[in-house]
């Protein structure tokens, strides 16, 4: 059982990336989904997810409009497209998988079972 998350980098601000979390060892599809982050000497936060009942999505407010959540069913991946990038955007994004009863916004990180490994976004002003 796997998160393998990836496509983080150094962009500009203004720029986009778009990360991909790809799973293996077991199927998306019935688990919620969700991408977090932490930047140094913050505490780790949910960035956006999916939930798994209603398919439902959730978006921390400041990324509200610049950033998208999506799932492919057929690829057993997670994306996170990210337009606009502010440096306050700097940080290592994770994805994360579990199965949850209630929407997925209703739960904190530390109640997500399965995690990728991290991906470092870096916004320069």
């Amino acid at each position: 059982v796997q998160l393998q998350a990836s496509g983080g980098g150094l962009v500009q601000s203004g720029g986009s990336l778009r990360l991909s979390c790809v799973a293996s060892g077991f199927t998306l599809n019935g688990y919620a989904t969700g991408w977090f982050r932490q930047a140094p000497g913050k505490e780790r936060e949910v960035v956006s997810c999916i939930s798994s009942h209603d398919g439902s999505t959730y978006y921390k407010d400041s990324v509200k409009g610049r950033f998208t959540i999506s799932k492919d069913v057929a690829k057993n991946t997670l994306y996170l497209q990210m337009n606009s990038l502010k440096p306050e955007d700097t940080a290592v994004y994770y994805c994360a998988a579990e199965i949850l009863a209630l929407q997925c916004k209703n739960y904190r990180p530390d109640e997500y079972g399965q995690w990728g490994q991290g991906t470092l976004v870096t916004v320069s002003s």
